[in-house]
């Protein structure tokens, strides 16, 4: 929405980073994230990147994940290590964290960010499309933890970041089975906090409000939206993806040692 009193970054591929606090524990450490290469993931990357950290993602999308790989290095930055990867395919996730972590060494920390949103009703869901939302939604955080816990066991440390939603805290329609996943991703996350804790991982949950995307934007933002905006956020200003990717960087930073088990919601007052 369009009535902050001062200007907000807008929303490109390559977000906005410029004035993120520093956090010298993230320089030169590893990290992965899943569905990397646009949206809120991208922003993350570049956070990550601007950090000085090792970065690896993996993404479905090729263009738009080497158009933001070359718009780092073209900004000064490294590289990021990045794969096409369908996260439908477990065996192919898990290798391509293998793969990464040969090239970067053990990952510190692993944002499972992967999602689709995708509208639907509930009598129009087969067996089938559960199934696919699931696989795309659920699956792939359990299976990337399992891939780089032992990486961070030989650390000694590290940190879990798994992206929740409140869309199904605050009873959002239109895709049940997404808000299913999502509701499950804090069993997730608690679930394995004691577990791993015991290794010094921590574990956590960001849950993102309505993050003004370019496929949020394009899809679902029309007059509606807006009024929903203004009526149900505290805090004016639209969210963008690098409010998103601050929080991930804090709870990445040993800033956060003796945060996990623990849901951390940026929604502009919203949930």
């Amino acid at each position: 929405m369009t009535i902050s009193s001062s200007p907000r970054p807008s929303t490109a591929s390559v977000p906005e980073v410029a004035g993120f606090s520093r956090y010298p524990s993230l320089r030169d450490r590893a990290v992965f994230v899943t569905g990397g290469g646009s949206g809120i993931g991208a922003a993350m990357v570049a956070a990550f990147v601007e950090q000085g950290a090792r970065v690896a993602f993996v993404d479905v999308a090729r263009e738009a994940s080497e158009a933001l790989a070359q718009r780092l290095v073209d900004a000064g930055h490294e590289r990021p290590w990045w794969r096409v990867c369908d996260v439908r395919d477990i065996a192919a996730l898990q290798t391509a964290i293998t793969d990464a972590a040969g090239a970067l060494g053990d990952f510190s920390t692993l944002v499972n960010n992967v999602a689709s949103d995708d509208r639907h009703t509930l009598e129009s869901v087969t067996p089938a499309y559960y199934d696919e939302r699931m696989a795309i939604n659920e699956r792939p955080a359990f299976f990337a933890i399992q891939a780089v816990v032992p990486g961070m066991r030989r650390l000694g440390a590290g940190s879990v970041i798994n992206l929740g939603s409140t869309g199904w805290q605050t009873k959002g329609a239109a895709y049940p089975c997404y808000a299913i996943a999502k509701s499950s991703v804090n069993g997730l996350t608690r679930g394995l906090a004691k577990s791993l804790g015991q290794d010094r991982i921590r574990v956590n949950t960001v849950s993102p409000g309505w993050v003004m995307t370019e496929r949020q934007i394009a899809l679902w933002l029309d007059a509606a939206g807006e009024q929903d905006i203004q009526r149900n956020q505290c805090l004016p200003d639209k969210l963008r993806p690098h409010d998103i990717a601050r929080m991930v960087l804090f709870l990445a930073s040993d800033d956060a040692a003796m945060c996990t088990a623990q849901e951390f919601k940026v929604d502009a007052g919203w949930a």
